[in-house]
Parts: C-alpha cells; structure tokens; sequence
C-alpha cells in the first residue's frame, strides 16, 4: 500500500506544461508537475480526472494480460464464473479460482494494486481541487467524477476482497482500507459494512456536487451523474439494500433506451444509446496486443483470441429460445461434426466453413469452435475498442432483482423482464408467467444471457451463494476437464480473495 500511494501518478492534459500534440488523454506524472500546478487552475483538474478515465485502459505490472478494467472483466469476473469456457488448462488456477488464498501471487495482487492507484489518484482530485482557480461549478463538477471514481473502486474492490454480505454477519467482516486521503501510512481493514457506508458517502456527495455544478459531460468515457447512479444501485443490490438498488437503477438508465437489434450486433465496440458508461479506445489509445479487444473479440488478429476463442457455456446456449437475437452471437453446432471433447471443428469441417460464411470478419488464421462467441469485436486490429461499464439493461435487471427481493407485485417484476426481452426486440416471443423461485431463476438465467462476457458472472455467482458448476461435453456441458468442476460457495475461502502480502508486508494493521 505505501508503495502503491508514495507512486502516484495523476494523469494530465496541460498544454500550459505540457508540450503534446495530441488533446485527449496525455499524460505527465506527479514527479514531473507538482500538484500544486497540477491542480492550480480547474481546467488542469479536468485534465486529471482525464486521466483516471486513462488509467482504465493501461498495462500494469509489466504483465501483457494487465490492462486495467478489461482483465478485471476477464480474469476475475467471465474466467472463473459458470458460462464462459475457454480452453485453457494451464489458466486453473485463476478459472477454478484457487488463487483467492495465494497471498504471493501476482494474481491476488493486480486488483488490490490497481484499484488503489485509481483511488490515490481520486483522492488527489478531491482535496486539491477545491482550492484550483475557476469556476465553482467546474471544480464541483471535476470533485463529483473523482469521488464517482473512488466509489467505484471501493466497491469492486469489496466485492473481491470481502465476503458476500451473507457472509458478513451484517457486515461485521472485513471491507477494505478505506483510503480517503493523501497518507501513506499504516491502516486497518473496514469493516463491510464501513465500507459500504464510504461508498454510498461517495456517491451522495458526487450526485449533489453534480446538481450544483449543472454541467454535463461530452464523452461516454467520462463519468456523470448516471453513472453515479448506476454505481449505487449495484453497490445497494450487493449490500441488499433493495429498496436502494431499485431506486437508483431507475434514476441510471433515465435518457438511455435499450439499444437497437442492429446495435447490439455491432461487436460491442462503440458507445450506443444504451451505454452509460465506457472506456475510450481507438487507434492513438491502445496497447495492441495486451488490450482488452486483444484477448476476447472474435475478429481479433492476436494469438489470444486466434488459438483460443471464447466461449459460451453449452448449458446457457441452450437456454436461449430459437427466436432470440442473442443466440445469433454464438456460433451454434446443431447438425455439424467437432470435436466433442474440446469443440474444436478442423478446417476441413463444414462447422468451420459456416463459421466464416457467418462472420467474414474472422481473422483467416483463426481457430473455430463450437459456441464460440460472437458478441464482442475489435473496431481495429489486433485489439481496439471502446470498453463498455455499465449498461441500462444491467438497470432493467437490478431494478427486476430488487422488486423480487422486497416482494413487490409479481407482474412489475414481469413486465421489466418483457421490457428487457421482449419489446426491446431481443425476442418479440417473450413472455413471462412466472412468480415464487421460478421467476428469480428467471431473472438469473436473462443476467447470464444478456451480460455474458461483460465481466459480471463471477461476481453474480458469489452475491447469490450459488455454487459453479461446469461439465465436460459427455455430461452436457463444454468445459474440457480440468476446468470441469464444481466450486460450492464455501470453497476457496468462501471466493474472497485474500490481502496480497505486498499489502500485509508494508501495512502492518491490515490483516
């Protein structure tokens, strides 16, 4: 942690300081720029919350696969979670999620190290900012993202390192270090429920700054009070804080309609109506073949994705009815020969010859298997895009969830379910009945088809207490067999992953 906080690097545009040709996101490290010029006007903080927006999206720790929220999405949420297979064997350790306990491992480490060094950052807005030169509804505007920012953090951070809220005797367990200022010194653990408590203190005072500033972003990638919104509502639906979670799912998607069929075919690449929130990509902001695009898009030119598609579960494929749209994003097997042990249709199989008659944009070198995904594409080669965060069909099934869970009238919760399904246009043949469990497992199962590989199944799973549980082709699933396991919700130090030692070495009130 000291390390982690005496490097901090709050990332600026200036052209006052700075001699660049380019105006978006570049970047000039406190050791170069005192923070004082860094904050001296609030035009200069807005370059640094800029900068936060950039830290999203770069390597870390020297490793290709570290790039910021897109191996958060795939290492910690899709990898270990129930519907995403992927042949790799040597990654079990981090799919069947052993490494929770390894405290040595780079591994336990990057989301720690990352999340904290946003959060330095964040701080540095918040206490500086108020003193830059400007107009106050600037500086408001600039302290609202920056806390948004922190919020954010701390929540991801709490669900990865802290138990499910029922396993925190009412959040009695430990939270995280909640680090709101600019020391560097020894910290305990909060507890849970402190730690909520700091998140949703975050997002009050960011959602009022923003009504005070009543300004507006210009760009997806920057944070607003929508966003602040949407934070909330995941934060309260993990917290079960219900009534909170619907609430504030409600507020985020105002202003943003679900998206077209034609858009939700588009790769999930470029900011649509229905993003709330993304991360900038293009080619003059990339890291080529360590980037996000680079490991998952199916047209992706990188070894990653060319020798190992992604995959969705064989279980939830199933799930889809025939006329919904997003069973078109998978590549479907029925009546074609493969390999049944690991998916794999050879060149000369007539799966492989459908596969690119279906998606000629598939990279010639590219290996085809069943199920593989078509959902998310590079805009560019090998790996470029726009990193889409939160969306407001994530809201419809907060909202959805929520209603359930306060036992609300059964048909509200229905009919934001044929809202999302069926007159969004996913599949005009929706409807719903159900009600008691059937119609909890039913916001469930539309959770998994309508985020898969957005980076949330893992992280569903262990908010429900519901045990993973993959299979091999011969058992009805697609996993190959070392990563054909159950994991019940007590395993792995019940999923929470444990302080890295790099933390406990320098930070010796943290246990």
């Amino acid at each position: 942690m000291k390390r982690i906080f005496k490097n901090i690097l709050i990332v600026t545009a200036v052209s006052a300081m700075v001699s660049c040709k380019k105006s978006y996101l570049d970047t000039a490290p406190t050791d170069a720029i005192s923070t004082a010029m860094v904050f001296q006007t609030a035009d200069n903080a807005s370059m640094a919350v800029n900068g936060l927006a950039k830290m999203m999206t770069q390597q870390y720790l020297s490793q290709q696969g570290f790039n910021g929220e897109g191996t958060i999405k795939n290492y910690y949420g899709n990898y270990p979670g129930n519907h995403f297979s992927i042949n790799l064997s040597g990654w079990a350790p981090i799919i069947n999620a052993t490494y929770n306990e390894n405290t040595t491992s780079i591994y336990c480490y990057y989301p720690w190290y990352y999340y904290y060094k946003i959060i330095g950052n964040a701080n540095a807005i918040i206490l500086h900012v108020d003193k830059a030169t400007g107009a106050a509804a600037q500086k408001d505007f600039v302290k609202a993202q920056a806390l948004t920012y922190r919020a954010y953090c701390f929540l991801m951070l709490s669900q990865l390192y802290g138990n499910r809220w029922d396993d925190s005797q009412s959040g009695s367990t430990p939270g995280v270090v909640l680090r709101i200022d600019e020391s560097a010194g020894d910290q305990p653990r909060a507890t849970l429920a402190d730690t909520y408590k700091q998140i949703y203190a975050d997002l009050d005072q960011a959602i009022a700054l923003y009504k005070s500033s009543g300004l507006k972003r210009t760009k997806n990638s920057e944070v607003d009070i929508n966003v602040a919104y949407a934070i909330y509502a995941r934060a309260a639906l993990t917290r079960q804080d219900y009534a909170i979670a619907e609430d504030y799912a409600v507020k985020a998607r105002d202003g943003y309609p679900l998206m077209t069929n034609a858009e939700y075919n588009a790769g999930f690449s470029t900011p649509n109506r229905e993003w709330i929130w993304s991360s900038y990509g293009a080619l003059d902001e990339t890291l080529h073949f360590y980037s996000y695009f680079a490991y998952i898009a199916y047209n992706s030119s990188a070894s990653a994705v060319r020798t190992t598609p992604k995959m969705i579960s064989r279980e939830l494929y199933n799930k889809i009815p025939a006329t919904d749209i997003r069973r078109s994003l998978f590549l479907d097997p029925t009546g074609f020969t493969y390999t049944t042990s690991t998916g794999n249709a050879g060149s000369s199989t007539l799966l492989y010859k459908h596969a690119f008659t279906t998606r000629p944009a598939l990279n010639s070198a590219a290996s085809v298997y069943a199920y593989m995904q078509f959902k998310i594409a590079a805009n560019d080669q090998p790996g470029v895009g726009n990193l889409n965060h939160i969306r407001s069909a994530e809201m419809y099934l907060i909202e959805a969830e929520a209603k359930y869970r306060q036992n609300k009238p059964v048909a509200e919760v229905q009919n934001l379910l044929v809202a999302l399904n069926n007159t969004s246009g996913r599949n005009t043949s929706y409807t719903c009945t159900l009600t008691g469990t059937a119609l909890l497992d039913e916001i469930k199962l539309y959770r998994g088809i309508e985020l898969w590989g957005e980076g949330f199944d893992w992280f569903d799973m262990k908010r429900w207490n519901d045990p993973i549980n993959r299979k091999v082709y011969a058992n009805g699933g697609n996993f190959i067999t070392s990563l054909a396991v159950t994991i019940t919700p007590d395993a792995n130090n019940k999923w929470t992953w444990k302080l890295p030692l790099k933390e406990t070495d320098f930070n010796t009130l943290a246990d």
